[in-house]
C-alpha cells in the first residue's frame, strides 16, 4: 500500500472522530440548556410557593436561654394538645366503626 493511502485513511478516521465528538458536544449543549430552562421554571415555582407562606410569628430562640418553667409549660401544653388530637381521632374511628356495623 502506498504511503498516501495510509494518510487518507488516517485523515478520514480523524475527521470522523471530530464529527462524532462535535455531535456529542452539540447534544450535551442542548441538554444542558434544557436543564437550565427546567431549573429556571422550578426556581420560579419555588419562589411562588415561598410567597404564599405566612411569615413566622416569632424568630427562633435557643432553649438554653429560656426559662425552665416556661419550657415545662410549653411541653405540657403540647402534650395535652397531642392527647386531645388522639382522643378526637379515636372518637372518629369509633363512630366509623359503629356506622360500619350498623350498615350491614
Amino acid at each position: 500500500m502506498p504511503w498516501w493511502s495510509w494518510l487518507l485513511i488516517w485523515c478520514a478516521l480523524v475527521l470522523m472522530l471530530l464529527a462524532v465528538l462535535s455531535w456529542f458536544a452539540v447534544a450535551l449543549y442542548r441538554k444542558s440548556l434544557s436543564t437550565l430552562r427546567a431549573l429556571q421554571v422550578l426556581s420560579d415555582q419555588i419562589t411562588d410557593l415561598d410567597a404564599d407562606l405566612p411569615p413566622r410569628s416569632k424568630p427562633f430562640q435557643p432553649a438554653i436561654f429560656a426559662d425552665a418553667g416556661v419550657l415545662r409549660a410549653n411541653v405540657e401544653q403540647r402534650r395535652t394538645q397531642r392527647e386531645h388530637r388522639g382522643q378526637l381521632r379515636r372518637d372518629a374511628r369509633i363512630r366509623r366503626g359503629k356506622l360500619l356495623q350498623n350498615a350491614r
